[in-house]
């Protein structure tokens, strides 16, 4: 199960500033923002935290309940700025990287190569609940709750 002890915000709130990061083009200070509209203070930089933290484990639980896959594979390589600079990643994004690209675009690059491993791993789960990938028939935003609380 995933934990969220110690944590001084409520895990709703950390759960959809983490599936709004991941599902939508949106950077962490608007996200930032969005939460101040709705009350919440929350910085940028945490926000930012409980995505590299949050979405490494939510897409571990769905992996134990994924469909299973065709006999094919196919491999995408991308690149995607990390300090300033490109780099090339292989085989940690393997889903629609036209997709990916267009999400992590406003993202402004990430600063190490962990930080965008684990970012990646959560769209590429919201990806995967979009396209019906999981055994469950739930929507797609309510499948990653579902995650969260059985991871």
């Amino acid at each position: 199960m995933i934990t969220f002890k110690g944590r001084h915000h409520q895990q709703d709130i950390i759960l959809q500033c983490v599936r709004w990061y991941v599902a939508y083009s949106l950077s962490y200070r608007d996200l930032e923002e969005l939460m101040q509209e709705r009350g919440y203070a929350v910085d940028h930089s945490t926000v930012q935290r409980w995505v590299v933290h949050y979405a490494p484990r939510i897409e571990k639980a769905f992996r134990k309940n994924k469909k299973r896959v065709g006999l094919r594979w196919r491999l995408d390589e991308t690149y995607v700025k990390i300090k300033g600079k490109w780099k090339y990643l292989n085989n940690i994004v393997e889903q629609d990287q036209r997709f990916i690209k267009r999400i992590i675009r406003p993202m402004l690059g990430f600063k190490s190569f962990w930080s965008a491993r684990a970012t990646l791993a959560g769209i590429e789960l919201w990806r995967m609940l979009k396209k019906g990938q999981s055994k469950s028939s739930l929507p797609a935003w309510e499948q990653f709750y579902e995650l969260a609380q059985a991871g």
